[in-house]
């Protein structure tokens, strides 16, 4: 008598999208290049021009220097967000991350860390403006994270977006460069946008 082998079936295979978050948990990007995970799709960008660094220290100076309450910020952290339909998780690199300074929150973060505390995230269009104008305005919408300030070079405006809910913010103020715009609490001053011309 012989034993015939059965193939049992395999129930903890790895979904789609197991699959897809572990490719991208262990790509390698080139020196200076950054990727993303943004509702299922791995993005790479280059480093970022002269320009667009010159918006973000702008920015910067005036949060540290203005705001109402002592900001923390990371033009580097990685964000992990909850995604849309059967994505796995958002992994998103914005260029500029504030949370109040009291919280500590960057200090012992992991590369990816939930959005927990983080009380604004600012985007600068670069080649792919549409990626900062939708995909991630709705994912950090749905991260609950309270604004989002998007600096829209080729429209040259400014976009807040406030009040977070579900995969959308409800509220958006513009102001087009050279014109002021309120940065609510816990920032609480006027944004001086004149440096963006």
């Amino acid at each position: 008598m012989s034993a015939v082998a059965h193939e049992q079936p395999i129930t903890d295979s790895p979904s789609q999208a197991d699959i897809l978050l572990e490719s991208f948990l262990s790509l390698h990007s080139p020196e200076g290049f950054r990727a993303e995970l943004i509702e299922g799709e791995i993005i790479v960008a280059p480093p970022p021009d002269g320009d667009h660094e010159d918006y973000i220290s702008h920015l910067i100076k005036q949060v540290i220097r203005r705001s109402k309450t002592d900001m923390s910020v990371s033009g580097s952290k990685g964000l992990r967000l909850v995604s849309g339909g059967a994505f796995p998780k958002n992994h998103v690199i914005p260029d500029a991350t504030f949370a109040p300074e009291e919280l500590r929150l960057f200090r012992g973060a992991p590369s990816w860390m939930e959005p927990d505390g983080v009380a604004m995230v600012t985007e600068v269009t670069s080649s792919k403006p549409d990626q900062d104008r939708i995909a991630k305005r709705h994912c950090y919408a749905r991260a609950g994270i309270p604004l989002y300030l998007l600096i829209d070079r080729e429209k040259s405006q400014v976009s807040l977006f406030c009040k977070p809910h579900r995969d959308e913010y409800t509220e958006v103020h513009l102001a087009a460069f050279g014109e002021p715009l309120v940065l609510p609490d816990p920032f609480g001053f006027e944004l001086d946008t004149k440096p963006f011309l």
